[in-house]
């Protein structure tokens, strides 16, 4: 494939750049890379900012490695030799040159994209489960791992760049798979990553306060979120599954011809949840559809995974599947790590920890705990450093309205320093009067909570789920809430059953 082949249709920028591309366009293009590390002989090197270097300053050592030219949307900087190709978009140019270089791969494939503030890695679990459970073999992208034909890889970011994406699509083409799942950030879709693909099916779970830190307004958050439903350089998706219950569904603008399925409790949904029933073992209800109601039963815990579960039960109509197929995937699905994931050593209170980090999601988790009947919830949760600081006063309204004892601590804390970030949800948090401590060692709140605990209640450790790390001013270190709690446990002569 020609450098004209894999860049046709892509804007080049100004006149410098047109010559750059022509007197280069016929040459062959063996690879593309963002990394200059991996470029090989006659690669394509697309030079753009990242989160921790700016790829233009390795452009140079891209060219001596055999790069064929640089494609960037900054100027060439001065002295440089090689082929420098501007254009309007680094990460849109990037994700269009994907998919003419893997030619009719993202063709081949069926996607369902998954997006919203919460709920969309469960949501992909379950639709992942589902496709599953009626004979397809699929990928999994998001949070926590990618999954790709029963192979799992560590996940570097919920959405990856295109290139790592269109790696992923490859590898599931040649294990013989052909539906993808994937969890769609609103970084994925400001910054382009999924830019040309498009989506079979498109879910929208919610949207609430978050990542105003990157998008400024929950305008620009929402914009980003209803791109998908748009499609970006691709036809939008061919059915669109909605969350009928969430207020800003109605501000999606689905576009004419896009088949819609919208799930929820009210009465209007066109895929609706009644008779739900909710305790230790998990969830039980009843779903509508078109006339016809089926016992759905699930191993997750908490009424919000009704709308997770209605949600992938919509995926699969809209892929066709059986509903018995669909019933076998959404039971088969036993719990999802870090999502109000039961921490179970035999003692005799209930240990949950879940990933909720916004103030909403911290309140879906802790109406989830109340609607289990314990006899005290205890809320251990913390705020993130460097992010959006006016989310955290209302974390801390949010768990002292529903808890009875709330440990205050740190999350990953980042540059700031944890006190500072303590203070500020500490505002939210005295807005009731909860009894509370205020310890930023997050271990050492943990335990603190596990030991203020009796028969019957249940502690619920919010904000870093699945994550096995924690981010501090001095860097990264290993750290897993989950045994943190089993190794409280384990030491309190709590040595059972293990989940």
């Amino acid at each position: 494939m020609t450098m004209r082949e894999v860049l046709a249709g892509i804007p080049i920028a100004g006149a410098s750049a047109s010559a750059a591309f022509e007197s280069s366009s016929d040459r062959p293009v063996e690879g593309i890379e963002y990394d200059s590390r991996r470029v090989g002989n006659n690669y394509l090197f697309f030079a753009f900012p990242g989160v921790k270097a700016d790829g233009r300053q390795f452009a140079r050592e891209a060219l001596e490695r055999g790069a064929a030219a640089v494609v960037s949307d900054s100027p060439a900087p001065a002295g440089f030799a090689g082929p420098w190709i501007q254009v309007d978009h680094g990460r849109r140019s990037l994700a269009l040159a994907c998919r003419r270089f893997f030619a009719g791969l993202a063709e081949r494939l069926v996607f369902t994209g998954i997006t919203g503030t919460n709920g969309k890695t469960t949501t992909s679990y379950l639709a992942d489960a589902v496709l599953r459970a009626g004979g397809i073999r699929t990928a999994l992208i998001g949070t926590i791992e990618y999954r790709v034909g029963g192979e799992v890889l560590p996940a570097v970011n919920t959405t990856p760049e295109s290139l790592d994406l269109y790696r992923l699509f490859r590898r599931l083409d040649q294990a013989g798979g052909t539906h993808v799942t994937m969890e769609v950030s609103s970084h994925a879709l400001a910054l382009g990553r999924v830019h040309g693909l498009r989506f079979d099916t498109a879910v929208f779970t919610n949207l609430t306060r978050d990542h105003l830190d990157f998008h400024g307004t929950m305008e620009e958050y929402f914009a980003a979120k209803r791109a998908l439903f748009e499609g970006q350089a691709a036809n939008p998706p061919r059915v669109a599954v909605l969350n009928q219950d969430d207020a800003r569904v109605k501000n999606l603008s689905v576009p004419r011809g896009v088949e819609t399925i919208q799930f929820g409790l009210s009465e209007d949904a066109d895929l609706r949840a009644t008779a739900v029933e909710e305790g230790f073992d998990g969830l039980r209800f009843q779903a509508s559809w078109r006339g016809k109601r089926r016992a759905v039963t699930s191993p997750l815990m908490g009424r919000i995974n009704v709308y997770n579960i209605l949600a992938a039960y919509g995926a699969g109509v809209a892929h066709g599947l059986d509903p018995e197929a669909i019933l076998a995937g959404i039971a088969s699905l036993t719990a999802v790590p870090g999502r109000f994931e039961r921490i179970d050593q035999g003692q005799p209170f209930l240990v949950v920890v879940d990933y909720a980090h916004t103030p909403d999601a911290l309140r879906n988790a802790l109406a989830a705990a109340r609607s289990l009947e314990p006899r005290r919830v205890i809320t251990v949760f913390g705020c993130g450093g460097d992010r959006d600081r006016a989310k955290r006063p209302l974390m801390g309204e949010a768990a002292a309205a529903a808890s009875d004892f709330v440990v205050l601590t740190s999350d990953n804390p980042r540059s700031e320093d944890p006190l500072a970030i303590i203070n500020d949800a500490v505002v939210g948090l005295r807005r009731h009067d909860v009894k509370h401590v205020l310890e930023p060692d997050r271990e050492a709140a943990i335990r603190l909570a596990l030991a203020e605990s009796g028969a019957g209640d249940l502690v619920l450790i919010a904000g870093k789920g699945h994550e096995r790390t924690q981010v501090l001013r001095d860097g990264t270190i290993p750290f897993d809430d989950r045994e943190v709690a089993r190794r409280w446990l384990r030491e309190s002569g709590y040595a059972g059953r293990r989940r």
